[in-house]
């Protein structure tokens, strides 16, 4: 688990340091990219939903461990969708996604700032904070996919 968390780090920091058109020589390696980002999220949040919606026992250390990984995912599938990235794989980003860019930057802030929330509630050890906190997180996941991810 801490290699993962060191990994995500290191991976933050690489994203941070290059510019978004650098990084990428094809557009599929953007959406790959922008696709692995979100599927180590979503692993690691599904991991706190378990704990939040009780099918799994609570366990404290790795809630803050599975929240400070999605805190830092959270930042990080954006560069992969750049101009030119809506074709190159398949992909189920819908077109909204390019002709409503600051609405999408919108749904993209506002998880990351409930990712942040979220860590800080697992840090508290307690399980209603968690939830609570867990359930605006997932409100804003799936506010996105709603707008901008084909079913």
């Amino acid at each position: 688990m801490k290699a993962l968390a060191a990994f995500a780090l290191a991976a933050a920091t690489l994203t941070v340091s290059a510019p978004a058109s650098a990084q990428f020589a094809k557009a599929e390696d953007a959406i790959k990219y922008r696709q692995s980002a979100l599927f180590v999220m979503g692993q690691h949040f599904g991991r706190l939903g378990a704990m939040a919606n009780g099918r799994v026992p609570f366990d404290a250390k790795a809630a803050q461990e599975n929240a400070d990984v999605v805190a830092e995912m959270a930042k990080l599938p954006w560069a992969g969708f750049g101009a030119g990235t809506d074709k190159g794989a398949p992909t189920k980003a819908l077109p909204e996604i390019w002709t409503e860019q600051a609405k999408f930057k919108e749904h993209s802030d506002k998880l990351q700032a409930e990712s942040v929330k979220l860590a800080a509630a697992a840090k508290t050890g307690n399980l209603d904070n968690l939830k609570t906190a867990f359930g605006a997180a997932a409100g804003t996941c799936k506010a996105c996919h709603d707008n901008y991810r084909a079913k």
